[in-house]
């Protein structure tokens, strides 16, 4: 039963985020919480890209959860930027260009 209504609320959380005001990257701040739409610039590693929108680029963590999208695509993405520079993204889940929902289990 928790586990249900852990599922319920992390869905709420990224569909309520996903429809939320989104940030340009060139006004991300240390501490933020953000919704980033942007084009996946390029994929670092299994768990790290690079997303930019007209403004900038950042690099977003996802893990230790696999990159759900390819370089190129479009990807909103949901998270809090970190505390410390350079600026990054620390996902807690993203919506994928077609609408597909993907929420970020594990973090480090």
């Amino acid at each position: 039963m928790k586990a249900a209504a852990l599922g319920l609320a992390l869905g709420a959380l990224i569909v309520s985020a996903a429809v939320a005001e989104t940030t340009d990257i060139a006004d991300l701040r240390p501490g933020m919480s953000v919704t980033l739409t942007g084009t996946v610039e390029r994929v670092n590693d299994e768990d790290e890209l690079e997303l930019a929108d007209g403004t900038g680029r950042v690099r977003v963590y996802v893990g230790p959860n696999p990159v759900p999208a390819a370089e190129g695509e479009t990807l909103t993405v949901i998270g809090t930027v970190d505390d410390d520079l350079p600026l990054e993204v620390y996902a807690t889940g993203a919506v994928l260009a077609d609408g597909t929902e993907v929420a970020f289990p594990y973090r480090y």
